[in-house]
């Protein structure tokens, strides 16, 4: 569910079922060309997809963070938003991203997705498995 088909009158009564805290981060750096920043907004679609079509109804997509900072600043610019999320109420945090190069472990979400070392999307399966065990107190990424 996006963040902005909740309507303010209902987030009450919806808050207890929508706990999780999707927050995508595309990884742009502004140096891309129109072509490279598209090819990077679809595969962070296709990984978003990951959790977002399975896991519809519990699961609240927050808008991307589209550019990141170099070096540690953008570690700790994640981890701030983290914490403000877990601050608004959500329990659990996945923050994803399809940039490779890009390694959140430290951001303190519950789940942190990303291309393996080959370049290549998780499966669906693996995603799948691992929310469900998070979700259930067995597993952080």
């Amino acid at each position: 569910m996006k963040f902005s088909e909740i309507e303010k009158e209902r987030w009450d009564e919806l808050a207890p079922y929508l706990d999780t805290c999707l927050l995508p981060v595309t990884g742009l750096t502004g140096k891309e060309s129109p072509y490279e920043a598209t090819e990077q907004l679809e595969r962070l679609r296709d990984m978003l997809d990951l959790v977002e079509i399975p896991f519809k109804g519990r699961v609240v997509t927050y808008p991307a963070c589209h550019y990141v900072a170099d070096g540690p600043e953008k570690d700790d610019s994640i981890a701030r938003l983290v914490e403000g999320l877990r601050q608004s109420g959500f329990t659990y945090i996945i923050v994803a991203t399809a940039k490779q190069e890009l390694d959140f472990s430290r951001a303190g979400a519950d789940i942190v997705l990303r291309p393996g070392d080959n370049g290549v999307l998780p499966g669906q399966e693996f995603v799948g498995t691992l929310v469900r065990n998070t979700w259930s107190g067995n597993s952080a990424s």
